[in-house]
């Protein structure tokens, strides 16, 4: 159960519960825009018509001792661990899901850190087994998921990259396909297709050609650049 906003400390949450629907931490964070007390910048941002900034965070309350104290992974009252994981730049508590901090994307990402490197161009942690494999699009996790408009680069769900280089959030794209599987953007195949051209060529040289077709040929316009409407 998440916990609610509070501005008189922790009063009105079960002693000892920990964190939200969102994280697992043992600590509230007082946000720096309205003093309010919220186990996380999600489940403040749901209930206030403005958003927190995680960076600016200085102080938290802990869950147990109800002590506010500046932000660190341990209460310095209590001992209460906060977070088997906790970034003093994102002011992140969770538990241990080999969570790394990437300078470059600004933000913390669930690893582990070897499994992932960060492509400059895309500006994006990528697999490993896309290194060197992916369609570059500068600055694409800038963009906002073109299914659901949301934002991509600190959204919570994994993204997935397109074979046009593309981004969709991994919960989009697996909706998408049931309807389609173009991508929205540019319109190119979001799948591998190799094995279903291979299969229609299949079908097509199983077909022969009627005798008075067989070595017609037919020129075609390409019509980009030009109005074939």
């Amino acid at each position: 159960m998440a916990a609610t906003a509070r501005e008189e400390g922790a009063s009105g949450q079960e002693r000892g519960q920990r964190g939200c629907e969102h994280y697992d931490r043992g600590c509230l964070l007082k946000a720096p825009c309205c003093d309010k007390l919220y186990t996380c910048r999600l489940c403040h941002d749901n209930n206030e018509d403005h958003q927190l900034d995680r960076f600016k965070v200085k102080e938290v309350q802990c869950i147990n001792c109800e002590k506010i104290q500046h932000a660190q992974q341990t209460c310095e009252e209590c001992s209460t661990l906060f977070g088997e994981y906790y970034c003093d730049i994102c002011h992140l508590f969770d538990k241990d899901k080999k969570q790394y901090h990437c300078e470059n994307c600004g933000i913390c990402r669930i690893g582990p850190k070897e499994d992932f490197f960060h492509c400059l161009k895309c500006n994006l942690c990528l697999a490993m087994n896309l290194q060197g494999r992916h369609k570059c699009i500068e600055n694409v996790s800038r963009q906002n998921c073109p299914i659901c408009l949301e934002d991509i680069h600190t959204s919570r769900v994994v993204a997935h990259v397109l074979p046009c280089g593309h981004l969709l959030h991994r919960t989009c794209y697996e909706e998408m396909l049931k309807e389609g599987y173009r991508c929205p953007l540019c319109m190119h195949s979001a799948l591998d297709m190799t094995r279903y051209w291979r299969q229609l060529d299949d079908e097509v040289a199983q077909t022969p050609m009627p005798s008075e077709y067989q070595n017609m040929t037919v020129d075609i316009l390409d019509c980009e650049g030009f109005d074939c409407s």
